[in-house]
C-alpha cells in the first residue's frame, strides 16, 4: 500500500465539498486510523481509506470532524473561524492561517 502525501496542512482553512462546512485542519493522519467499524459507518468509497485524513474543527460548531482529503477543497475564505477549541490548538491567526506555535525545549 502507498500512501499519498497530505494536500493540507495544519492550520489551513477548507471548505468540505460533500457536507459544505468551512474548518480549519488540526491534525492530519497518512491514512485511515479509526477502527473498521467506524470506517462503515462513515458510509466513504473503499479509494478513501489509503489517503490522508484530516482533523478539522468546523466553523460555527462546537464539534470537530474526520474527513478523506478527497472531501476537501481550499477555501477562498480566509476570515478566522469561531469555534470553541481554536485556542487549544493554535496561538494566532497571521494571513489566513492559522499558526502553532513551537513547544520551548528544555
Amino acid at each position: 500500500m502507498t500512501t499519498k502525501r497530505a494536500k493540507f496542512r495544519i492550520g489551513q482553512l477548507i471548505n468540505n465539498n460533500r457536507f459544505n462546512y468551512r474548518g480549519v485542519i488540526v491534525d492530519v493522519d497518512p491514512v485511515f486510523s479509526g477502527s473498521e467499524e467506524w470506517y462503515q459507518q462513515l458510509a466513504v468509497n473503499v479509494q478513501a481509506k489509503n489517503q490522508p485524513w484530516y482533523h478539522v474543527l468546523v466553523d460555527q460548531a462546537y464539534y470537530t470532524t474526520y474527513v478523506a482529503e478527497s472531501y476537501l477543497d481550499a477555501t477562498l475564505n480566509h476570515t478566522p473561524i469561531d469555534h470553541p477549541m481554536i485556542n487549544q490548538h493554535f496561538s494566532r491567526f497571521d494571513n489566513g492561517i492559522y499558526i502553532k506555535e513551537k513547544k520551548q525545549q528544555n
